[in-house]
């Protein structure tokens, strides 16, 4: 690791967790925002992301073509609840792991943190409809609990389309409802 690598991936994380902070805010979860991400600090995954940092992109991918896994994402996935990774388990009945339906505070700080991504890593080249087509590029082999999927594509789609005051503003309704989606 060097110290261009880790000044760079911290810049790079605390942006981004800035912008989510943000997020969270117009989304009424202030407080979960201000928790968010924080194991990216720790040891285990800010090392191996001062390593592969680039920037433009999840250190994360450049640690999996370096070593067939990522130990930082496997690291972060167990411990944040806002990635749907985190919301599998085991089904005694198919004897299978499978996802489980996620709160629905948890998809609006996933939500946060894909759009947050998208502009931290397109930059000027964002727009309102970036973590669409993200989220639509891996849709078909992606393991996440149906009504999680739908519920998200819905507030992306939203976002592409009205914009992120009326997307907010609908999550927000969403959250004061306090009911399943």
């Amino acid at each position: 690791m060097s110290l261009k690598g880790a000044v760079l991936h911290f810049k790079t994380i605390t942006k981004h967790r800035h912008k989510v902070i943000a997020h969270c805010a117009k989304a009424g979860i202030l407080l979960q925002g201000l928790r968010h991400d924080l194991s990216k600090y720790s040891p285990t995954e800010f090392i191996q992301g001062a390593k592969f940092c680039t920037g433009d992109r999840s250190a994360n991918e450049g640690e999996r073509e370096a070593r067939g896994y990522s130990e930082a994402w496997m690291h972060h996935k167990g411990r944040n609840r806002h990635h749907f990774e985190y919301w599998t388990d085991y089904d005694p009945k198919t004897k299978t792991v499978k996802p489980v339906k996620m709160p629905l505070r948890y998809v609006v700080e996933m939500f946060c943190d894909r759009v947050a991504a998208s502009k931290i890593y397109q930059g000027e080249n964002y727009k309102p409809d970036s973590a669409l087509n993200y989220f639509l590029h891996g849709k078909t082999h992606r393991k996440i609990h149906p009504e999680t999927s739908r519920l998200l594509e819905k507030l992306l789609r939203m976002l592409s389309v009205k914009g992120e005051e009326e997307t907010f503003r609908y999550i927000r309704y969403l959250l004061r409802r306090n009911k399943e989606y």
